[in-house]
């Protein structure tokens, strides 16, 4: 791929919901409520992806504009590249051709008639299991791409360690089940072996507490049932911190269509990765066996997950790739 291809600004759209909730214009009120309250908006994981790939192009020299919907209307014949959510889609009325995602559907049942009200030329999700389950809907027209990480942000520390493992919990359904079936358990057994931990829980951090953290650690373990792309682990990943990842595999448990609209398998807690990056172990009779071989390779420094990340998910690679696509979709649409 050549970056000169890209002579005009890609045209991204990005934007969250935010309706008027009581009132008209509440949305604003509520908003400088949230942010006085709180402080500071948290990027969710869509958010992120839409500000790793601008930062990624950033990186590459890629011009873009963002959320431009007046050059979009003057110029149907553009290109436009929305990143998500899928309301986009319907409050705006798209007379161009469109690489959706992939922060948009969660699977094509959500928009059955997708390629037919709209012209997608792309529908691009984040993880390989997440792209078998889809091809059957969207075929061709779908892609994998994850977004990349920063790896200038997120970096090996060479603090002392302190902790033997953060365990970072994202349960996802059966939450109090899985407390007293995984997550409990687990956080016993680390004890009892006399190993010190921390955990942190999906949704209740910042980010720079959880970097503290990463810090401290030697190692992290991962429960989450199943992640399409999973950008907090790979922060970990590229912090230079090994995982050892809960990846039962089995069905996707997503309970708005499993079983009855959906029943897909297998599925993975950590869809990239390799043996640079750790261990997995698949339940919790499994885990005792696992930990003693993640143990053992991590005191002989096998693991180097920075590696991996910087092979495969840094934020040039990820926005190279997400280039190719637009340009393969430009090339068919000057071929038509």
């Amino acid at each position: 791929m050549s970056l000169k291809s890209i002579s005009t600004p890609l045209n991204i759209f990005y934007q969250e919901p935010d309706p008027d909730r009581w009132l008209p214009g509440d949305r604003y009120a509520r908003r400088a409520l949230r942010r006085l309250l709180r402080g500071p908006a948290r990027p969710g994981g869509h958010t992120r992806v839409f500000l790793n790939l601008c930062a990624g192009l950033d990186r590459i020299g890629v011009p873009y504009r963002v959320n431009d919907f007046a050059h979009a209307r003057r110029h149907p014949e553009d290109l436009a590249c929305v990143i998500g959510k899928a309301f986009l889609l319907e409050v705006h009325e798209w007379k161009n051709p469109i690489v959706l995602g992939p922060a948009t559907f969660s699977h094509p049942f959500d928009q059955p008639n997708l390629l037919e009200r709209w012209d997608i030329r792309r529908v691009l999700v984040p993880g390989p299991w997440m792209g078998t389950m889809c091809q059957p809907y969207w075929g061709d027209r779908l892609k994998v791409w994850p977004v990349g990480i920063d790896t200038d942000s997120w970096l090996p520390d060479t603090s002392e360690r302190d902790l033997d493992f953060l365990v970072y919990v994202k349960v996802l359904w059966d939450k109090e089940q899985r407390a007293a079936t995984l997550v409990e358990p687990l956080l016993d057994k680390l004890a009892a072996r006399g190993l010190k931990s921390s955990t942190i829980v999906y949704g209740s951090y910042r980010e720079d507490d959880y970097r503290a953290l990463l810090a401290r650690s030697r190692a992290m373990i991962f429960l989450c049932e199943h992640e399409t792309q999973g950008i907090a682990y790979q922060q970990a990943l590229s912090s230079g911190v090994p995982i050892l990842a809960w990846d039962r595999q089995g069905a996707w448990l997503d309970p708005s269509y499993y079983p009855d609209k959906v029943d897909f398998g297998p599925v993975s807690s950590v869809p990239y990765f390799d043996e640079r990056c750790g261990d997995r172990f698949a339940s919790i009779g499994d885990f005792d066996r696992k930990l003693d071989i993640f143990l053992a390779a991590l005191e002989t420094g096998t693991y180097d997950p920075r590696s991996y990340v910087l092979e495969n998910l840094t934020l040039e690679i990820c926005a190279r790739r997400y280039v190719e696509i637009f340009d393969e979709v430009k090339s068919e649409m000057c071929g038509s």
